[in-house]
């Protein structure tokens, strides 16, 4: 052969498997609540867990995003289009993505990331052998954590006997979970709960409005993709009208709200990327174990908390994991 014959080869076959990506790598759809800005804290994560399972998005696999910017009624049919891509599994990042994902297939392999408990959501009838074609991460974010979320504000301010709780009536599923169990939570302590809903970001002025006017000392801010992607007007509204407010991940604290106790997001979607990973070699999804968090974090962010003129006694620092300065 020729020199210029090899090197004429050599650089087709190093072009080869980028001009074939779409005829030889699977293809995965991603279908999130949240816009594509604020999903960064799904993506990421999940990219670094299909890294670590040996897929590189573009080199050996494709994924397909699907964002329904926080309007869940489009959420059935972005799930639609991804299963006539088609893709080779399909994964739900938080509980409403998740639902439209089972709900659209039967036969392709579905990975979800909830924070609600999944058997009582309907997504799996058993924890270690789900069975069927559905397995995933369940990270008990708020909508299972919010009577702890209660208990330490209350523990923050053990005088106050009057508390509200924020939910997205759009979420039904997580909406009628936290009203129970936070509702349950505050009857035991024998407090008041105000429950207040915002399904559109037009919602919280008259929502924070309705918590200060009705005597509300510290709000718990349900679990639910929408506020997690309006993080940042929930938290400037909370220090607006100088309510205490708990959140139920490390981001809300870290963005400047005062408080948040829950797992790891991160964590939850890396291990999310790991079982796609694994399926595309060809595990089944109803062998995978739904996974569950080891750890939980409480973080203060004492910034906040100084603005708020809140005087937090050493025992709820004793308490927390983290303390942001």
């Amino acid at each position: 052969m020729r020199r210029r014959d090899f090197i004429a080869a050599g650089t087709s076959i190093i072009a080869w498997p980028t001009a074939t990506l779409a005829q030889q790598a699977p293809v995965v759809g991603f279908l999130s609540s949240l816009t594509s800005s604020a999903a960064t804290a799904q993506v990421g994560p999940f990219r670094h867990g299909l890294e670590e399972n040996g897929f590189t998005e573009g080199k050996n696999v494709i994924v397909e995003y699907r964002f329904a910017e926080g309007q869940y009624d489009r959420l059935p049919g972005l799930a639609a289009e991804l299963v006539r891509r088609p893709v080779a599994v399909l994964v739900g990042a938080a509980p409403p993505a998740a639902l439209a994902a089972k709900a659209t297939t039967t036969t392709i392999p579905v990975v979800f990331v909830t924070g609600d408990d999944p058997i009582k959501s309907g997504l799996v009838e058993r924890l270690n052998r789900p069975g069927g074609n559905v397995t995933g991460v369940s990270i008990f974010s708020g909508s299972q954590l919010g009577a702890k979320h209660l208990n330490l504000l209350h523990d923050l301010m053990p005088g106050a006997t009057d508390f509200a709780l924020l939910v997205n009536p759009a979420n039904a599923v997580q909406t009628e979970a936290q009203i129970k169990l936070v509702g349950a939570a505050a009857d035991d302590l024998k407090l008041h709960l105000q429950i207040v809903r915002a399904s559109t970001e037009s919602d919280f002025d008259k929502a924070f409005a309705t918590v200060a006017e009705g005597g509300a000392k510290g709000l718990v801010s349900g679990a639910d993709p929408f506020f997690l992607a309006r993080r940042e007007r929930l938290i400037a509204l909370a220090e607006r009208y100088s309510i205490p407010a708990i959140y139920e991940f490390r981001l809300y604290a870290a963005d400047g709200g005062l408080m948040s106790y829950g797992p790891s997001l991160q964590e939850g979607y890396r291990q999310a990327g790991g079982y796609v990973g694994r399926i595309l070699k060809g595990e089944k999804p109803g062998d995978l174990p739904i996974l569950l968090p080891t750890k939980f974090e409480f973080v203060i962010n004492l910034k906040t908390a100084k603005k708020l003129g809140l005087k937090i006694s050493d025992n709820v620092l004793s308490l927390a994991d983290e303390l942001i300065e």
